[in-house]
């Protein structure tokens, strides 16, 4: 049965005690420009356990996000790209705010999530992003649970700044405000915008053939692959690191009849500076505070776990040399940076390197978001329009981990019914089993 889902209402969420004249222009750092241009999906759902009606909750929402919006108040204007790009406030100021009302119980979504109708519960296309920040969609069911969909735009902010907005616009609207973040918006200071206009920050965005898959590896074999993978008993391979390879590695044995002569491969993960710089970047400064470390694997992945010991080893040492010294490297040389990437995004559109590339919420404060009715029951992510990505989240009980994997159709086809990745991968689709 097809989802069906009706749009109720639209309007704007203002910040409710700033006027035009309070907003003073944001711009946006060297790091922020760099980000790509698309919505980042949040989507948390939550049962019932109020007497609240949907019209209670609803107003609780959106006077506690006007209210929110008076600290984080670039998320209410809109995006200028010219001149290194910067956010301004005009007559059209407000958070897109969307209500609409699902044909079914939110226990069915649930039981046997779909996530390419996921998207259905968010107000916007991934890829599609305009001048609006942030873009909200609140989704009741007919069981009295609602759907909250997040979309936050990633030329302002990365996830962790995302989530933290997010938990903070939760504690105040249950009135909890020795947890609300008050942010910090001088990241710029610290990374110059300066003009890019020559580097094409959506490559790899594609719409065609892509399908996503949701796949859970329970504690079981999440740890089972940390044994398997790690390089001795001293240096344990971490969770991402140890799903990263193994995803990857059935990726490649899965589809080896294709040609793959005279092409590069690159495992691309974000890291996080705010601790890799001899920079004092404060906790609650907010921005895109992350960078990427590649991977070229230093050899073709078989069966042998040695190999995958070393790919572990590659990926951590990558990841290393995000340090310190890169972070200075890009403050006082962007243009350098700037040329680097151009050659990667030119590899990557003649075809010449193929990435896969992994982003990881585990242990981000994703079920934090209470708003007064409990934390969500479960937090999703959606499809998305890149291929060769995979998003790992905690599973509901957050021992175990789901992978949401992005692949071209054909390539999903063959991935999907590896018997290997099978062995590892919960046979159950259901949020409340991914929990056992």
């Amino acid at each position: 049965m097809e989802l069906k889902i009706t749009v109720a209402s639209q309007e704007l969420v203002k910040p409710s005690s700033l006027s035009l004249n309070d907003l003073p222009c944001h711009h946006l750092s060297f790091l922020d420009q760099l980000a790509p241009p698309i919505f980042m999906p949040f989507l948390f759902f939550y049962h019932n356990k109020t007497n609240l009606s949907d019209r209670e909750r609803s107003d609780q929402i959106k006077s506690s996000l006007s209210s929110i919006l008076n600290l984080y108040y670039p998320l209410s204007g809109r995006i200028k790209k010219n001149s290194g790009g910067f956010v301004v406030f005009n007559d059209v100021v407000g958070v897109s705010f969307a209500e609409a009302r699902a044909d079914c119980n939110m226990s069915q979504i649930l039981e046997n999530p779909n996530p390419n109708e996921l998207n259905k519960f968010l107000p916007f296309e991934f890829d599609e992003v305009s001048d609006v920040p942030l873009k909200i969609q609140l989704t009741f069911f007919n069981c009295g649970g609602l759907a909250l969909g997040v979309g936050l735009c990633h030329k302002l902010c990365d996830a962790l700044s995302g989530l933290i907005f997010i938990r903070s616009w939760a504690a105040l609207a249950r009135r909890d405000t020795d947890e609300i973040v008050t942010p910090s918006f001088d990241l710029a200071k610290m990374f110059p915008p300066c003009d890019i206009e020559d580097l094409n920050m959506a490559t790899g965005i594609t719409k065609e053939n892509i399908v996503t898959k949701r796949f859970v590896f329970l504690k079981s074999s999440v740890e089972s692959l940390r044994e398997r993978f790690s390089v001795n008993k001293e240096i344990r391979a971490t969770r991402v690191e140890a799903l990263s390879v193994f995803i990857w590695s059935r990726f490649m044995a899965s589809t080896k009849e294709d040609n793959k002569t005279r092409k590069i491969y690159t495992l691309i993960h974000p890291v996080n500076l705010r601790r890799q710089s001899d920079l004092f970047i404060p906790e609650n400064m907010f921005g895109n505070i992350m960078r990427f470390s590649v991977t070229v694997p230093k050899m073709v992945i078989n069966e042998d776990d040695e190999a995958k010991h070393s790919l572990v080893e590659q990926v951590r040492e990558e990841i290393r040399k995000i340090d310190a010294v890169y972070v200075k490297k890009i403050q006082e040389d962007s243009r350098g940076h700037l040329e680097f990437l151009n050659k990667q995004a030119s590899g990557f559109v003649k075809g010449e390197i193929v990435s896969f590339s992994f982003t990881s919420l585990c242990n981000f404060p994703v079920y934090e978001a209470d708003f007064g009715w409990g934390k969500p029951s479960w937090v999703a992510s959606a499809r998305m329009s890149y291929k060769n990505l995979v998003a790992f989240m905690d599973t509901k009980e957050r021992d175990g981990i789901e992978a949401w994997i992005n692949l071209d159709q054909n390539d999903m086809s063959r991935f999907e019914t590896d018997e290997e990745l099978l062995r590892y991968v919960s046979s159950s689709p259901s949020v409340n089993a991914s929990s056992s």
